[in-house]
């Protein structure tokens, strides 16, 4: 079984700065504990929401690190400081917009403003980026929701092959593959 590498990106002024713990990133890693079979590593950085630096990120992650997934948290809404959006999709070679599609469907359910939220995912590379919101409660909602199809998606674009613990989440992947 690969070793798969998996990139955590946080984009947050304030959590970067150290004026609060970044629990949001800790959620993300804390969840492909749980849903991973493959032994992982994680390249985590914790950057202020500015376009250069989390584009920087990415794209370390993906060119550099090789990682096969990376996710982001935070700066997907409206503010002005918030464009994690706008970095992915400066980096990424192709977008998926069916996983945004979900995560807000999802989010819906919970909470009215899901609908202000921004986020994508794309492809760079053998990377597949997926831009996730920045609250933990809503991160593993819309993990659980869009994560079935994350190995596949990587199958598809060269990387690594991901096992899940079926116990807590099922990929997906068509007959005969």
């Amino acid at each position: 079984m690969d070793i798969v590498k998996i990139g955590v990106v946080t984009a947050s002024d304030r959590a970067s700065a150290g004026i609060y713990e970044d629990l949001s990133g800790k959620a993300i890693m804390d969840t492909m504990k749980e849903y991973l079979k493959n032994e992982f590593e994680i390249f985590y950085r914790c950057v202020p929401d500015e376009l250069e630096k989390i584009k920087e990120a990415l794209v370390e992650l993906c060119d550099d690190k090789e990682c096969a997934l990376v996710v982001t948290t935070g700066g997907t809404g409206p503010a002005p400081r918030d464009v994690t959006p706008e970095a992915t999709q400066e980096v990424c070679e192709k977008l998926l917009p069916g996983f945004a599609e979900q995560m807000r469907a999802v989010s819906l359910k919970y909470v009215p403003t899901a609908i202000l939220s921004r986020q994508i995912a794309g492809i760079r590379g053998k990377s597949l980026i997926i831009n996730l919101p920045g609250k933990p409660k809503s991160i593993r909602e819309c993990l659980d929701a869009v994560f079935p199809a994350v190995p596949y998606c990587i199958d598809l674009i060269g990387g690594p092959y991901i096992e899940t613990d079926e116990d807590v989440i099922k990929a997906f992947r068509p007959k005969g593959k």
